[in-house]
């Protein structure tokens, strides 16, 4: 098998501006790959191409474990505006438009969250 399962990065080319949505903590799961495609259709109109990942992070310590379920939306550099004051507004879009779409999904589709003694 000539292909790379696992690689190094050293200097990942960071994104010019990042989303976070904490899906998990509301949801209670994960957001399913038809819900990220609409959450990409609905980001399109507004910074043409999409950069969506869907990750499980797993949080482990001596005392706790936690699973957390979160979508990260990515713009690089060279989309965004040049202005300070414009990348504060598209912000604010991106925010928006994420957030309309995560209550959406947590209305439609919601699992319990319970805590682990």
């Amino acid at each position: 098998m000539n292909s790379l399962l696992a690689f190094p990065v050293r200097t990942p080319e960071p994104p010019g501006l990042e989303v976070r949505v904490n899906f998990g903590m509301f949801a209670g799961r994960e957001a399913t790959a038809a819900e990220i495609q609409e959450l990409g259709a609905a980001l399109v109109p507004e910074i043409g191409n999409a950069e969506i990942s869907a990750e499980t992070r797993f949080e482990i310590g001596p005392d706790s474990e936690a699973d957390v379920h979160q979508v990260r939306i990515e713009v690089p550099q060279t989309a965004l505006p040049g202005d300070d004051f414009q990348v504060g507004e598209l912000a604010g879009r991106l925010v928006g438009i994420a957030d309309r779409w995560a209550r959406g999904c947590i209305a439609e589709r919601h699992a319990e969250v319970s805590e682990q003694p």
